[in-house]
């Protein structure tokens, strides 16, 4: 405040100089004079200093447009503190011009920004009540359902602060767009407040609450869950969330391992209606040299039906996250890790039909990474020993595991190279491997070695089992699970997800630690 106090010349700082002033014009006025009327050349120009305007002598002194010019450059959160700096800038910050571009460019309001303030709601009442209050919830989010988890998007819309549930689509449709779904709203229709409503059930919005628990965490709360029970009771309420998951009835799924799991994700997901906490969670961040575009995928899993999964990249190697997920392998797992150092060179299709084959090739490639992590993990036993027969004339442990990283970088090298010339081979899915979706792609980029996590009901004995990772196009791959003959696919989510973004590597990956401590 002393700083500010001084730059506008209010305070007893202006006091202070007013008296020295004085005191200086007491003791030489005569020589100010001089001074004032002193007429000299630089450069060979002639200046009158006593010409022209005088020169602002603090901020306070400069013209209210100016001022409001740069008022409108600053943050939003720093407004309030410049506010109290003196009575003409209090004054000033009720200019529309600070806040309507203060709404455009901290949360993205453009089109909005002319239906709200249609309605009379002013650009300040919307960024002071309702934007900046809760912009700490905007962004991505996974809520807590146990095993199950789930991805909200908390966005802005006009007057509305909405937080969408996004849902994939009926099985196993999983190149169509995603499915959303309201779970709460906060607005400023009613009242100049914000108001929080929970929108989950069927009988429109309700009173609810939102609560922060601490940094990157927040709870909704229902105040009013008998709007949640249908007339028709809980079998009523099956049926609807029957249609709305999974766009069937029951009697239309034969299999009766998948009625169970149905069934069992109803009951527990059901428990939450009233209640539910969100963790943060990030994009992940894009490197050139990535194989492709990361980002968030819709994968099939099987009778677990679609799941939604994070692509991110790790030096040399792709990981898929899970963020939903099932009873066997629960949301946050590391459900694909991909070795992008052991590309798999597919042999003709007459081959490529063959199970035997394909397992012949990836698991030749397994034994070898097996072989080098045992030797690793030997490898500072036997330092001593190595070290000995270097000096005799042998290698070294150290140049042997240089050797082997020379040889991965070898091949990881190649494998990027053809990113540049992206040209594809036919593929073809093995006989006996099952597939939710036929209409897979029939041709592919690039092949590689990875493994996928495998788990019993509950999560019990994970396990990571050898496959393959079929790289299809730039929004597409799959994963072929050798020991379960079983086919993933995974289709891009093409969504708009502003506020999402991680602000840098370490806060991502110290996110999918957490993920994973969450559910293990």
């Amino acid at each position: 405040m002393a700083v500010c106090a001084r730059l506008c010349g209010v305070g007893q700082s202006r006091r202070c100089r007013r008296r020295q002033r004085h005191n200086q014009q007491d003791q030489g006025s005569d020589s100010d004079m001089d001074e004032e009327e002193e007429e000299r050349i630089v450069g060979g120009f002639l200046d009158r200093t006593s010409t022209g305007p005088p020169h602002p002598q603090s901020l306070a002194e400069l013209p209210p447009e100016l001022l409001v010019e740069i008022f409108s450059l600053l943050p939003g959160t720093t407004l309030s503190n410049v506010a109290l700096v003196c009575k003409k800038f209090r004054q000033l910050l009720k200019t529309e011009t600070i806040w309507r571009r203060r709404c455009i460019e901290e949360f993205g309001m453009r089109e909005d920004l002319r239906k709200v303030e249609a309605r009379g709601v002013t650009s300040q009442d919307l960024y002071v009540k309702l934007l900046y209050p809760y912009r700490h919830i905007l962004g991505l989010w996974q809520p807590d359902i146990g095993p199950y988890g789930g991805l909200l998007n908390v966005v802005v819309d006009g007057l509305f602060i909405i937080g969408w549930m996004y849902l994939p689509p009926h099985d196993p449709r999983v190149e169509d767009p995603m499915r959303r779904r309201p779970l709460f709203q906060i607005h400023m229709m009613e009242s100049n407040k914000a108001t929080v409503e929970c929108m989950y059930g069927h009988k429109g919005p309700h009173k609810g609450d939102i609560q922060t628990v601490k940094k990157d965490e927040f709870s909704t709360k229902c105040n009013q869950t008998d709007h949640h029970r249908m007339p028709g009771g809980r079998q009523e309420e099956f049926r609807t969330w029957l249609e709305e998951e999974w766009g069937r009835t029951l009697e239309e799924i034969f299999h009766e391992h998948m009625q169970e799991l149905i069934l069992m994700k109803f009951i527990y997901t059901s428990q939450y209606d009233n209640c539910l906490t969100y963790r943060r969670i990030y994009l992940p961040p894009a490197k050139p040299s990535d194989l492709l575009q990361p980002g968030l995928f819709k994968g099939t899993y099987g009778s677990h039906g679609l799941e939604i999964v994070m692509l991110s990249f790790h030096g040399m190697s792709a990981r898929a996250t899970k963020l939903t997920g099932d009873p066997n392998v629960p949301a946050g797992q590391l459900t694909l890790d991909v070795n992008l150092c052991r590309p798999v060179v597919l042999p003709d299709l007459e081959q490529q039909c063959n199970i035997e084959e394909l397992s012949r090739l990836v698991m030749g490639v397994h034994e070898e990474v097996q072989r080098e992590q045992e030797q690793k993990e030997n490898g500072t036993s036997a330092t001593g020993r190595c070290a000995a027969e270097g000096a005799c004339g042998g290698s070294s442990a150290a140049e042997e595991m240089e050797s082997d990283h020379g040889a991965c970088s070898d091949s990881c090298d190649s494998s990027h190279s053809s990113r540049s010339n992206p040209e594809t081979q036919p593929f073809v899915l093995p006989m006996g491997v099952m597939a939710r979706n036929e209409e897979y792609p029939r041709t592919c980029r690039k092949c590689f070695y990875g493994t996928g996590l495998i788990a019993g009901h509950g999560f019990t004995s994970p396990e990571r089992t050898p496959g393959l990772f079929v790289l299809f196009d730039k929004d597409r791959f799959g994963f072929i699970w050798l020991e379960l003959k079983s086919f993933s696919l995974y289709s891009r989510l093409t969504d708009n997800l502003p506020h999402a973004h991680a602000p840098d590597l370490e806060r991502f990956e110290a996110m999918l630690r957490n993920m994973q401590s969450w559910t293990s």
